[in-house]
């Protein structure tokens, strides 16, 4: 499994609100401090949901065992995939209000041409850099 400081993201993994509490995606503590910031908002059953404030590009990976959802706030998110390692990738671009569901195993990355905010919904054991 990565070591997510391995990589030059900063990744919170600690969850930022409680049931039953009231936030702003585009006021999460931190998130302006990075190039690449994402936070886990909030547990919801067995999944969270967590923001990211991004702009350039996140390494290829997969989840071997998790399906992972987009969907864009503000700005633009293209995400790069490839059905197996060494073929040739498609792009999907998402606009705000767009999302996008990549199946787990799909070899992936995500792009932020310009400080783009997002949010994801995924299993809450997930390791966010990938397997």
């Amino acid at each position: 499994m990565p070591d997510t400081q391995a990589f030059p993201y900063e990744t919170r993994l600690n969850v930022l609100y409680k049931p039953l509490e009231l936030f702003d995606v585009r006021a999460v503590p931190g998130a302006n401090d990075f190039k690449w910031f994402n936070q886990t908002l909030c547990k919801v059953n067995d999944s969270v949901v967590r923001m990211a404030a991004i702009e350039g590009e996140y390494h290829w990976h997969k989840h071997d065992e998790d399906d992972e959802f987009f969907y864009v706030v503000d700005g633009e998110l293209l995400i790069d995939v490839r059905d197996k390692p060494g073929n040739e990738s498609q792009t999907v671009s998402l606009k705000p209000g767009q999302g996008f569901v990549v199946p787990k195993t799909v070899v992936h990355r995500t792009r932020a041409p310009q400080r783009t905010t997002i949010l994801m919904v995924e299993n809450a054991g997930i390791t966010p850099t990938g397997n």
